[in-house]
């Protein structure tokens, strides 16, 4: 089945009682048993449930993947991601990662004994000048929130290979419909599901998917064992949202691509950050292993916080939040928002300055996104 076709016929036809064509919601927390050593494949809600096995099939096929756990946000997808690592193991990961996870990495993790490097992952002389012998895992993050980096997918798990160790991508920002990083070798796959899977700003919720059953059957045991898993209603409303993920894609990348080019040749817009774009140094990178440039995209306007500020609070249309994914335009400032749990070190080394606005691009007709943010930059 094409794209198109999985997305809204995975997952599905699981009511062998009443036909049910929407796959149902199972809020039991816990199941009867037929006797003593017998059940009807479920027990417990936090160990499997069949709305939430459904979206995890759902996703699987999406990714290509053997198998997918999905989680409570998209930060416990990352924390169930990374607990296959051991103390003393070290990570390589991109210096201008999502700040959830910068924090995650560079303190939490870090107390509890593993250690990371965070280079420019454009640069592989520089990735491979961080392996190091205790090197066990690289964390990819492709684009990369927010500078829109895209990181070359093939050439890091060659790195990867070559030194034994796991693979995994953050491809929250392209979804299964542009990027399947799991074609191009990469070990594990996870996403906040919040975002453009669900797309519809109403439910948090992550997913683990994996190319391999060992890896896989890791990622189940560790999701139970430490209570990540999604509850049916939140693993309803994405199984519902994501029916939508491809033609909601095309629309908002669309958006996008205009609202980029506008940008472009704004006065007060220093730089833009979009893939899409012919100026974007991975502008090539990107059309050779994704399907499409996304609606995510960031600037850099002249002057600074003042200008930076002026435009996101003076639009109308796009709401001051953070999140990304949805079906309404968003806009933020990495610096206090989705960046603010980043040390101010890191920022810098990220290139994450007080210049820099992130936008999310919605659904909305693309002319007037364009006339609201004219307005909000003459302001």
């Amino acid at each position: 089945m094409r794209f198109e076709t999985k997305v809204v016929h995975t997952g599905v036809h699981k009511d062998q009682q009443y036909n049910s064509v929407i796959t149902p919601i199972y809020p039991s927390s816990t199941f009867y048993w037929n006797d003593l050593e017998t059940n009807s494949g479920y027990d417990y809600t936090r160990s499997g449930n069949p709305t939430r096995d459904a979206l995890n099939e759902n996703l699987a096929a999406l990714e290509g993947g053997v198998g997918c756990v999905t989680t409570s946000t998209g930060m416990s997808a990352v924390h169930c991601a990374m607990a296959i690592f051991n103390p003393g193991d070290h990570i390589v990961v991109p210096a201008d990662v999502y700040g959830g996870t910068f924090r995650l990495f560079s303190q939490f993790l870090t107390e509890k004994g593993l250690s990371f490097t965070f280079v420019d992952m454009t640069d592989i002389d520089a990735v491979k000048a961080a392996v190091q012998p205790a090197t066990k895992g690289f964390w990819i993050e492709t684009p990369s929130n927010p500078m829109m980096k895209v990181i070359d997918l093939a050439a890091i798990v060659e790195i990867a290979k070559q030194n034994k160790a796991v693979t995994i991508c953050d491809n929250t920002f392209l979804s299964p419909y542009l990027q399947r990083p799991l074609e191009f070798g990469v070990d594990v796959v996870m996403h906040s599901t919040t975002k453009y899977i669900n797309g519809h700003s109403d439910v948090v919720g992550g997913a683990v998917i994996s190319k391999d059953k060992e890896l896989g059957d890791r990622m189940a045991w560790i999701c139970n064992a430490l209570g990540l898993a999604c509850s049916p209603y939140d693993a309803w409303l994405v199984l519902r949202g994501v029916k939508t993920l491809g033609c909601r894609m095309d629309a908002q990348q669309a958006n996008a691509m205009k609202i980029a080019r506008f940008l472009d040749g704004h006065p007060l817009v220093e730089t833009v950050y979009y893939p899409g774009l012919e100026s974007h140094p991975q502008h090539e990178l990107a059309k050779s292993q994704q399907q499409g440039f996304g609606a995510m995209l960031s600037f850099d306007v002249k002057d600074g916080r003042p200008v930076a500020e002026r435009v996101c609070m003076n639009s109308k249309l796009f709401d001051v939040a953070e999140s990304l994914g949805g079906v309404e335009s968003l806009i933020s400032f990495p610096v206090t928002m989705s960046h603010a749990s980043m040390s101010p070190e890191g920022r810098q080394a990220a290139g994450i300055t007080e210049k820099t606005v992130r936008v999310s691009v919605g659904l909305e007709h693309a002319d007037d996104l364009i006339e609201d943010l004219k307005q909000a930059l003459d302001s």
